[in-house]
């Protein structure tokens, strides 16, 4: 063998070793991508966790206010019974006065229920996204080691660096991991579009609307007065009201037919 060729593999060898020195181990990158979506699930998960929690506070709520709602309804009865109609009044103005907060209460149980069901969604499909990258993660990781393992064997038996069609198996799992990368970025917009809060901002006329919620109050005060005066004697209530700990649920809303 020359001198002149000698000297060229020398040089080749080096210039190779440099420029593959310079690329990224996909392996540590993979798994840096990896623990990244760990953590994004393990958030999803706590956020899961903190709404499941606030809509128990919400229902526990809610129970102490119907059981509230139906003792006033029960002390109006016996002031009735009893003769004291002022008293009567005085307990339903006040249970008007908590069916309106109920339906607040209702309402925001709702939309908690709602919230609750699309974060438990993208759990699911966030896991197993992450499962899938996992596997494929797994895969690439022992090819790439089989791959730099016979590239080394290569370079002691033929004692040159690595060649070329490395260099473009290299760039075939960088491209593989950037499209795992946008994957990525996806489900993390579709997480962030799903915590969109619905906006309870009270309406330019809700003065307006308070003050015919006040009338409408004394006209249901009134009624059920008169329904009382006239289920006295037989002691049954016009009112509908659901037993059980859910109870709450029910009250204001529409008798089942």
């Amino acid at each position: 063998m020359s001198d002149n060729t000698s000297r060229v593999r020398t040089i080749f060898r080096s210039k190779t070793k440099k420029a593959l020195d310079k690329m990224e181990d996909p392996r540590e990158t993979l798994d840096d991508s990896y623990e990244q979506q760990l953590k994004l699930l393990q958030q999803v998960r706590q956020a899961v966790a903190d709404v499941a929690t606030a809509k128990k506070r919400v229902d526990l709520q809610g129970q102490e206010m119907g059981t509230r709602y139906q003792r006033l309804g029960e002390q109006a009865r016996e002031a009735m019974a009893q003769g004291r109609e002022d008293l009567a009044r005085a307990a339903l103005e006040r249970r008007a006065l908590l069916e309106s907060q109920v339906a607040k209460l209702q309402d925001q149980y709702s939309a908690m229920q709602q919230q609750t069901a699309q974060l438990q969604q993208r759990e699911r499909q966030l896991s197993e996204q992450v499962a899938a990258f996992r596997i494929e993660k797994e895969t690439i990781k022992a090819t790439y080691t089989a791959s730099e393992a016979q590239v080394k064997a290569n370079e002691a038996v033929a004692g040159i660096g690595s060649s070329i069609d490395d260099v473009g198996a290299s760039l075939e799992r960088a491209r593989d991991r950037v499209s795992q990368m946008q994957a990525r970025a996806a489900a993390t917009d579709e997480l962030l579009a799903s915590g969109a809060l619905k906006d309870l901002t009270a309406a330019p006329d809700a003065d307006i609307e308070r003050q015919l919620a006040v009338l409408s109050a004394k006209a249901e005060v009134d009624r059920q007065l008169q329904a009382m005066k006239q289920d006295a004697p037989s002691g049954r209530s016009s009112q509908q009201h659901r037993e059980g700990p859910d109870g709450w649920l029910s009250i204001g809303q529409a008798p089942s037919q």
